[in-house]
């Protein structure tokens, strides 16, 4: 004799039938790759192993249990987080429209002690907009 199958009666508070979940406001930094360039020819990570992209995900884990404020107060000789000062960088700035009116301060941070680079970007809120992955240390040039 087959089985009854029991009804479950759906709450319809959308159109799909699914309730949707309450999230409560989220203390730490997010991350947006929005206005991320990965064209731009200095900044490409296209060939870089997995240990980086790796250490990467590890990293953007991490700050994200911080707000903003705390990860600028950080002085952690391994995250070294400080603005961009483009008079003394290859760049002169992130090349974006209106970044005049969109970025307040530039930053940048890295991701281990002694290797795989820096992340580039600004923040809004406690939105971390990342713009350049810099693996190999080029937007400060070799001091002579």
């Amino acid at each position: 004799m087959p089985k009854k199958i029991k009804k479950i009666e759906v709450v319809k508070n959308s159109t799909s039938g699914i309730k949707p979940t309450k999230l409560k406001s989220l203390k730490g930094i997010s991350f947006s790759f929005k206005y991320y360039q990965d064209g731009h020819d200095k900044f490409a990570c296209t060939e870089k192993v997995v240990i980086y992209w790796l250490t990467l995900l590890d990293r953007l884990k991490s700050l994200s249990s911080l707000t903003a404020q705390e990860l600028l107060v950080n002085r952690s000789s391994s995250l070294r987080c400080h603005p961009i000062k483009w008079e003394d960088t290859s760049e002169s700035g992130f090349g974006l429209p209106n970044e005049e009116q969109l970025v307040d301060t530039p930053y940048q941070f890295s991701l281990s002690s002694n290797q795989h680079g820096r992340v580039h970007g600004f923040f809004i809120d406690e939105i971390f907009y990342i713009v350049w992955l810099d693996p190999d240390h080029l937007l400060y040039p070799a001091k002579n």
